[in-house]
């Protein structure tokens, strides 16, 4: 069981994680959260600590900065939006339990201060940005280091602000680069 509470979006995201692991969980019911859903976040929160789980899409990112802003301590897991995609749907619903529990194997803490490690020309170096496959790139590594999917610009602020190491970094380039 995950001593932490899980915080996701919406019932079929808890069904979905459900199938997954064994824990408890809070839905949001989006992005107006109501004053009693964000009492028992808190509460969670306060006692056990809570996981951010959101969908990998837009909705779903202003959903995890605005729980980040409530809750500064909140883990984060994220599912990359390949791997939680459907023909007409994104969201942790469609993602199998596998990638599910990869997400939770990989959890993050979100720093207010920014590293600084990382800048935009380390990605340019990369081939994560300026090239017609950068996006694609961006996606695998973010995978990789269990930070999720971003442009260039939102990416080397998770970078600096996931707490990503160089040796880090390293790692998820070396694997990205041997998959293909």
């Amino acid at each position: 069981m995950i001593k932490q509470v899980i915080v996701v979006e919406g019932k079929s995201d808890i069904a979905r994680v459900g199938m997954a692991v064994d824990a408890d969980m809070i839905a949001t019911g989006g992005f107006a959260l109501t004053k009693k859903t964000v009492e028992k976040i808190r509460y969670a929160y306060e006692k056990r600590g809570i996981i951010i789980l959101t969908d990998p899409d837009g909705p779903g990112e202003r959903i995890r900065q605005r729980l980040s802003r409530l809750f500064p301590k909140a883990l984060h897991a994220f599912v990359p939006k390949s791997e939680a995609s459907t023909a007409d749907d994104v969201g942790i619903e469609d993602a199998s339990p596998e990638a599910i529990r990869k997400a939770l194997s990989t959890l993050r803490i979100l720093y207010q201060e920014d590293s600084g490690l990382f800048s935009s020309s380390d990605l340019f170096a990369a081939g994560l940005s300026g090239e017609a496959d950068s996006s694609e790139k961006r996606a695998r590594v973010g995978a990789a280091l269990g930070i999720g999917y971003g442009n260039a610009k939102q990416f080397v602020k998770r970078l600096n602000h996931y707490g990503i190491t160089r040796e880090e970094w390293d790692r998820a380039l070396q694997m990205c680069r041997e998959d293909g």
